[in-house]
């Protein structure tokens, strides 16, 4: 297999997030674009070999990270710069929510999930106890029907 990388991304100061695709003999160009466009990148007209990320704007940098690992992890050979390479650099730091807010939208989220059209569920209690009758101090009486009186069988 060719050591050298099959597709490259950076960043350029005129399209933003972009992607090249180095084709071989086992990767042709209309089979490296079709791994770019799926993967959300277009043709910069004019410049032919070259793909820049559609919408930019939208998460660029997130989005640019992903097609890098997916395409790694179709077995493609991937060069991106640090900023783009999941495996070389942690990705964007999570915004934490202050004051509170995430409680907040929990409350929030767990009080949408309730209708009021339902009951609410009672809490589990301790199954209840059947009292057992003391036992009697006399020896209760049997009475057996005989064996002669009613239907035969």
């Amino acid at each position: 297999m060719d050591p050298s990388p099959r597709f490259v991304f950076g960043t350029h100061p005129d399209h933003g997030f972009v992607a090249a695709a180095h084709t071989t003999a086992a990767l042709p160009a209309h089979l490296a674009n079709w791994f770019l466009t799926r993967v959300q990148f277009e043709p910069v007209p004019g410049d032919p070999g070259l793909y820049r990320l559609t919408d930019p704007d939208q998460d660029g940098r997130r989005r640019t990270r992903q097609a890098v690992h997916d395409l790694r992890r179709h077995g493609s050979t991937v060069h991106a710069d640090i900023a783009l390479d999941p495996a070389q650099s942690a990705g964007p730091p999570t915004p934490l929510l202050p004051n509170g807010l995430s409680e907040r939208r929990s409350r929030i989220a767990q009080a949408a999930g309730r209708s009021p059209h339902q009951r609410p569920v009672p809490a589990p209690s301790a199954p209840a106890v059947r009292q057992v009758p003391p036992e009697p101090g006399y020896t209760p009486t049997v009475r057996l029907r005989s064996p002669t009186t009613g239907r035969s069988r």
